[in-house]
This record gives structure tokens, sequence and C-alpha cells, in this order.
């Protein structure tokens, strides 16, 4: 599903089971499969070197020296039953489930926290991986959309700039 695209009801017509099954096996996937998978191949850099993207670009350094990369979020589409529907409507009116991704700078991904309904806001979403594990060292900091707060340790853009 996840590789080729496909929809719950491509799904559902191939192995002849019901949107509720695939909702709870693709969940299962996404709780216990995701997590073990990151912790052995997602391993974030060493947050004491600067990133040579940086370092050697006068207009990045000193200024995003001590930054270690960006998270960003995405919508995943899913189909269920619809009295599942309401947590899962995200703001664009479309059924999804929520994921936040941080990657350095060279687009390796260094976290990933998945499984989140799509009506999930980002800041409540990245509290709850600080939560279960992602740390941001003291004196570092993450780019951030404008979904996430200004913090000591996530930096977003200001307003319409």
């Amino acid at each position: 599903m996840l590789s080729h695209n496909a929809s719950y009801e491509d799904l559902q017509v191939f192995f002849g089971h019901n949107n509720d099954t695939f909702h709870h096996h693709i969940n299962l996937f996404f709780k216990k499969v995701i997590p073990r998978l990151a912790h052995r191949f997602l391993q974030p850099l060493d947050p004491n070197q600067v990133h040579p993207k940086i370092q050697d670009n006068p207009r990045f350094y000193p200024f995003f020296k001590n930054c270690l990369g960006a998270i960003d979020g995405t919508h995943i589409p899913i189909s269920i039953a619809s009295e599942k529907y309401p947590p899962f409507r995200n703001r664009k009116g479309t059924l999804s489930i929520n994921m936040m991704v941080a990657c350095d700078f060279d687009l390796n991904f260094t976290f990933i926290s998945s499984g989140w309904e799509g009506s999930a806001r980002d800041s409540r979403f990245l509290r709850l991986a600080m939560s279960k594990g992602f740390q941001v060292p003291l004196g570092k900091f993450c780019l951030v959309d404008g979904g996430y707060e200004n913090t000591p340790s996530f930096l977003a853009p200001y307003r319409g700039v």
C-alpha cells in the first residue's frame, strides 16, 4: 500500500477484506514496526559537528552553526469506516494519518513519528515525539514550519516572511 500508493479500496478488491481490517493492520504497522526500524536505521548525526553545507557557506555560517536539520509533518491519506471519520479529518477536509519527520542537511531521516489522527496539530505531535524520545541537545536547534512554536530548540519562520 505504501510503496505503490494503493488506496484502501484497491486493497479491499485485491485481498477481499473490508476497510476496518486494513485500517487495523496499517495502524499496527505504524505503532509496532516503524519504531523498531527507526532505532536500527535512523541515526542522528553528531550534534557537536557543524555540517559542511553550513560551515562552508558564509550566508549560513555562523548563524546556523547550531542547526541540526529540519522538522516537518505530512499527511498520509486513509479510508476508514464513517463512524471513525471525525478525528482523522484534517484541516483540508480529507481523511489522513499525521506523520512528523526530522531530517539532516543531507536529507537523511533522523527521526520519524507517525500514527496520529489527521486532526492532530503539529505542536501536539511534537510534544508527543519529545515524550517518546526525540531530543534536541541543549544549545542546538531545528528549523520548523509555521505550525510549530518558536523555542530555544525550534526555530520557526516569521509570519508573512
